[in-house]
């Protein structure tokens, strides 16, 4: 009983945002959040140009010494904000979440608090900016990752830390500093890019003794309180939500999982509980979050739609990742996916969009979406026979395309419904099922 008192106190003390009530911008965004169901990520920096992903840095042991010297070689000549965005918008995605600062350090704006930034690179030119001001020239909202952890700087507490031993760092470290150093950053990044509709944080897991256990106690105290309080202040609409894979704290407005759908732990990063925050689930096109020259292990356009439909249909929005080459372009096997994405959801988006999460959990056969009177049931395999309990009275059912006539019976059994398919044509990717259910 001690242990789990201390646990609590420790938790309250190194977390949230002490008596946080979001404001109704706040609420307004969240609920913006919740109907916009698709996103795209970009992991994209310096790292990007050894074509080796974002973790190259620790996963080669590079010495922060000869990691600086990627600085005067990066040079994105090719990058295009607008680009960006096109193909964001083509693609039906309703936000963009950019890589402000991974876990290299490496800042992608003209920060003043680090001379490891993009504006000291050849390039020169502040990337925040341009697709911040892309982004509010055609409407897409602008979320930030931001990594709490650090490879590069002495100042973080790599000693307790669980990755970045081998970057040769031997300074001992000032956790004051960087956490001050943080608190200037996201200053700058939430006064000088306009309307930012997010923080994304990363890298909490790194100061926990195992990142897989839910009771695990940071071994640092993140100074969630000064920081969230920060964010909310400046830009009190900002959503904040932090990949800790436990679950929210007081003065976190969303909640994400990686790599998997809500509740789900396939991946290992997940299995946490899943709140009443609005959802959001993240994956990769190919295997790799950041530019990987070898990594061809791309998902198909299938099955990406069915793991948004599935997000759908948990109420979680789809957060689906690019990375860019270093030059600055995105390469075709991925801007073709999101081609064909967006071809499909101005098909079918109505069923996708503004939606709420299903009467069942998805399967691996069907996802159920809501709006109003309106109910999807999207049929993700060719199977002849349908047969639900579901906890409406039903009025009509037809299929989606085409509009023609399902025919549907109830039995003995309350709320059982069986549904004739046979002169249903079945869509490789999603067939979809509208019942118009009574109030």
């Amino acid at each position: 009983m001690k242990k789990i008192f201390l646990l609590l106190f420790v938790c309250a003390a190194a977390f949230g945002q002490s008596g946080y009530t979001p404001t109704p911008e706040n609420i307004k965004a969240r609920e913006w959040f919740k109907e916009a169901k698709f996103g795209l990520f970009i992991h994209w920096g310096v790292s990007s140009s050894l074509g080796h992903g974002e973790w190259v840095m620790n996963n080669r042991n590079i010495k922060v010494e000869d990691y600086t010297r990627l600085k005067n070689a990066f040079y994105p000549h090719s990058f295009n904000a607008k680009a960006w965005v096109d193909m964001a918008k083509g693609a039906g995605m309703k936000y963009i979440t950019l890589i402000s600062r991974h876990h290299d350090s490496f800042s992608n704006w003209d920060t003043k608090q680090s001379d490891w930034k993009i504006t000291n690179t050849p390039y020169q030119k502040d990337i925040v900016k341009q697709l911040a001001d892309e982004c509010h020239k055609q409407g897409i909202k602008l979320f930030l990752y931001y990594s709490l952890l650090d490879w590069y700087r002495s100042d973080y507490q790599y000693e307790t830390g669980r990755t970045g031993k081998g970057t040769g760092r031997t300074q001992k470290s000032d956790w004051e500093s960087y956490v001050r150093f943080m608190k200037a950053q996201l200053t700058e990044l939430l006064t000088n890019y306009g309307e930012i509709a997010g923080i994304w944080f990363d890298g909490h897991w790194d100061q926990l003794d195992n990142d897989h256990d839910k009771e695990s106690v940071s071994k640092v105290n993140w100074h969630y309180d000064e920081i969230y309080s920060l964010i909310h202040k400046l830009q009190p609409q900002a959503l904040i939500g932090n990949n800790h894979h436990l679950m929210p704290i007081a003065g976190e407005d969303f909640q994400m999982f990686e790599k998997d759908l809500p509740g789900a732990n396939s991946s290992g990063f997940g299995g946490q509980g899943v709140s009443e925050l609005p959802l959001e689930t993240c994956e990769t096109i190919s295997g790799a979050w950041g530019y990987n020259i070898t990594d061809r292990n791309y998902k198909s356009t299938k099955e990406l739609l069915q793991y948004l439909i599935k997000a759908s249909g948990f109420g979680a929005n789809f957060l689906l990742n690019v990375g860019p080459m270093p030059d600055g372009q995105i390469q075709p096997e991925f801007t073709e996916r999101l081609e064909a994405m967006g071809t499909w959801l101005k098909k079918y988006g109505s069923t996708i969009y503004g939606t709420q999460k299903g009467f069942m959990r998805p399967t691996s056969d069907i996802a159920v979406t809501q709006k109003g009177n309106k109910v999807f049931l999207h049929l993700l395999n060719q199977k002849p026979d349908l047969a639900l309990t579901i906890p409406y009275s039903i009025k009509t059912a037809k299929t989606f395309d085409g509009q023609k006539p399902v025919k549907f019976e109830k039995s003995g059994i309350k709320n059982y419904y069986i549904f004739d398919l046979k002169d249903v044509t079945f869509n490789d990717t999603d067939t979809i099922i509208e019942l118009e259910i009574n109030p």
